[in-house]
């Protein structure tokens, strides 16, 4: 695991707070890294991350699903339209929850979602209260990742699924170059540390889940940022974001960052799934 200590969770929000209009004008509703297999547009590449996603975890129709880093709700909603999904969102911005409660409305989902303005490394659930832990690009700016998973693991009904995506480190041992790529990108992205495929493997394991499926998906979500790095380009949106917050020109300006990282595979891109044993699989056993 490499680590960025200077982050601080108020900056985390403060992002996401101002940066929700740059996300939604440079991504699209989504913003996640889209999954490319040809020469998709972005947003068939957001939705076909979506779908693989699901794929892995195993979504059937009505079932509960938590959000953990739910952002402007896509997701939250895509799963709710397409599956019936009972879908609880959590993040950290109220800009993001406001703006996601507004398009479960728009896309009339509104009855299947529920949005709130939480820390995920301290909402509270009932146990056993969903049949899926979701979420996508979130646990990279968590400050303790294996108490998440402890967590996420007792939120689960018996035979429940945690499937998530992250932006990784790269399997170790990685040189000094390639240490200092991840650094760049923690920090320019806010993230406190960024975990190996390896540390996320026992997170999910030391929290009592078997892991179930490992997808490397690295050489087909790089294309993202070099997209974002030319819309911004050609928008002006840097420009922007000088007038406004020196943070947010930060973040513009580790693009470039990112993509070296992925190029290099100092840093990767990873989908985990595992699912908590349920009281059949003990029976079984015995």
């Amino acid at each position: 695991m490499i680590s960025c200590p200077t982050v601080r969770k108020s900056e985390i929000r403060f992002h996401y707070d101002l940066s929700t209009a740059f996300y939604r004008l440079l991504w699209g509703e989504h913003i996640h890294h889209g999954l490319w297999s040809g020469d998709e547009s972005p947003a068939t590449a957001q939705r076909q991350l979506i779908d693989a996603v699901a794929k892995r975890a195993g979504i059937r129709q009505g079932e509960s699903v938590l959000d953990v880093g739910c952002g402007m709700g896509g997701s939250s909603v895509y799963l709710a339209r397409e599956f019936g999904c009972h879908v609880t969102g959590v993040t950290l911005s109220p800009v993001q929850r406001f703006w996601a409660a507004g398009g479960a409305l728009w896309h009339g989902q509104s009855a299947r979602t529920k949005f709130l303005r939480g820390d995920a490394e301290a909402v509270e659930f009932a146990p056993q209260s969903f049949d899926v832990v979701w979420s996508i690009e979130c646990t990279e700016h968590l400050f303790d990742k294996a108490a998440f998973f402890r967590r996420a693991a007792g939120w689960l009904k018996p035979g429940g699924r945690v499937t998530i995506c992250a932006w990784l480190a790269g399997d170790e041992p990685l040189d000094e170059a390639g240490r200092k790529r991840v650094y760049d990108v923690c920090e320019g992205f806010l993230c406190p540390s960024l975990g190996t495929a390896d540390d996320y493997k026992r997170w999910l394991t030391d929290a009592g889940l078997e892991l179930t499926s490992y997808d490397d998906w690295t050489e087909r979500v790089a294309q993202t940022w070099e997209i974002c790095r030319r819309r911004v380009a050609r928008t002006g949106v840097r420009r922007l974001s000088q007038l406004i917050h020196r943070g947010t020109t930060l973040f513009l300006d580790r693009f470039d960052a990112i993509l070296e990282a992925y190029r290099t595979r100092s840093m990767l891109y990873g989908c985990f799934s595992a699912r908590l044993p349920s009281d059949s699989d003990a029976r079984a056993t015995n």
